[in-house]
């Protein structure tokens, strides 16, 4: 398992390589990460999420075990955020505070999740639902209490962004389709498939050309962004590894699913709401890329010990 995951994670690792040589060779320009990150979020970002319901052959027990993720994934993640706060509370005026304890949280659950809970579980195709319905609870938190965290103000909490973005979006059009067991022509399908297998490339790469951008020395010499790393790395999966086990509900797969995306380094999203509310955008962009790279073997090694 270990050898697996580590060749599985290491691999997303070539994708962000490429985007780091793209922009020092001046190939490409930092200056494009936002047309690709549009790419990212509005095209591909849907085309994984519809895909990964196209995979799955409806049942209601499968429709069920999917709304029981939902809950779970959100409490989860609901308690560690609680216990954050309880304990930083007092220290929320320094704005570090802020982006640790929304780092600490919110996971790169679907591009690097996806793939990486796809290859324990290669012929369990509702694993690849899990992730996406993963990636909705997160922005249901992440524009109600994640931005609420970041900013110390109860004012920039958007339900409306919580519930109309490209994730529910999709997930509005990708249910009815399981639920119907609509079968979509080939001719649909295959682009559908083609531009969801593009979704974690253009993620790494984006975050390669992120990491050109940033001073390698500052990357690995900030001391806070080490806490924040074991917080999201290694503390977050083993508390979700022992929430998991008081839940009275008898199925390994959904629970080592939610485990295993525990796992996920920091989510890309972190650095953009740090950019929306002007909040150590330098601090957050170093969260994400040191979890990412440090993920390379956090992953595997939490893997063998809790699953």
């Amino acid at each position: 398992m270990f050898t697996l995951l580590f060749a599985t994670v290491a691999s997303l690792l070539f994708y962000m390589i490429l985007g780091f040589i793209l922009v020092k060779t001046k190939k490409a320009s930092i200056n494009h990460v936002k047309t690709i990150s549009g790419i990212l979020v509005y095209v591909l970002g849907p085309a994984m999420i519809i895909n990964s319901f196209l995979q799955l052959e409806f049942s209601w027990e499968g429709f069920a075990k999917i709304g029981i993720y939902f809950l779970i994934s959100l409490l989860v993640q609901l308690i560690f955020f609680f216990l954050i706060f309880i304990f930083l509370r007092n220290k929320f005026t320094d704005s570090k505070y802020r982006i640790l304890s929304i780092g600490s949280v919110l996971g790169n659950v679907g591009y690097l999740g996806m793939p990486v809970i796809g290859s324990i579980f290669p012929n369990e195709p509702i694993v690849l639902c899990y992730s996406s319905i993963n990636v909705m609870t997160m922005n249901l938190i992440v524009f109600t209490i994640g931005t609420y965290m970041l900013t110390n103000d109860k004012k920039f909490i958007s339900l409306k962004s919580a519930i109309l973005n490209p994730t529910s979006l999709s997930l509005i059009v990708s249910i009815p389709l399981f639920i119907l067991n609509i079968h979509l022509p080939k001719t649909m399908l295959n682009p559908i498939e083609l531009l969801a297998k593009m979704s974690t490339p253009f993620c790494m790469i984006i975050l390669g050309m992120r990491l050109a951008q940033s001073s390698i020395k500052q990357l690995f010499s900030r001391g806070f962004v080490y806490v924040t790393c074991l917080l999201k790395l290694i503390v977050f999966p083993i508390l979700t590894f022992f929430l998991i086990k008081l839940i009275p509900y008898d199925d390994e797969i959904l629970k080592t699913t939610i485990v295993v995306l525990a796992m996920a380094p920091s989510g890309a999203i972190i650095e953009s709401l740090a950019e929306l509310h002007d909040c150590q955008q330098d601090f957050a962009a170093n969260v994400v890329l040191l979890t990412t790279i440090l993920c390379v073997f956090t992953i595997p090694l939490m893997t063998v010990l809790l699953v």
